[in-house]
């Protein structure tokens, strides 16, 4: 049960910072309606990332794995940032649209890695933490 509400606590806070980001970098680029978009993304690799952090908190050595799982998930959001980037910049100079592509790509980016990093660092926080037993042995 104590993993599940790790989860859960972990859930809201990184929902909030990424949502953090997303609503910073709406107000620094002056964004307008594309940035729906950007918020629904949020709250989508919110879930994911907890049910990824969940499970991996099931596993044999969880420190471990949640380790692993905030490294694929950065590096994932790294790959996916590197790639919209080489994208927007491949486009012929006529269609690149540089006020407008750029700032959907941080928007897409930044909250992402926000997320994962704030879901291992709360994770990794509660695993970190022992809970004794009954009768005082410790898990």
């Amino acid at each position: 049960m104590r993993k599940f509400f790790t989860s859960l606590f972990a859930f809201f806070l990184s929902g909030l910072a990424g949502g953090l980001v997303v609503q910073w970098l709406a107000v620094a680029t002056n964004a307008d309606v594309e940035y729906i978009l950007v918020f629904m993304i949020s709250a989508l690799v919110t879930i994911f990332a907890t049910l990824a952090f969940l499970i991996a908190q099931f596993m044999s050595d969880p420190q471990r794995a949640t380790k692993l799982t905030a490294i694929i998930g950065v590096a994932f959001f790294v790959l996916i940032g590197v790639a919209l980037i080489g994208w927007t910049f491949s486009q012929p100079p006529g269609k690149r649209q540089w006020s407008s592509d750029l700032p959907i790509v941080a928007g897409l980016v930044l909250p992402g890695i926000a997320t994962v990093l704030v879901q291992w660092l709360f994770v990794r926080w509660r695993l970190g933490r022992t809970q004794p037993g009954f009768g005082g042995a410790g898990t």
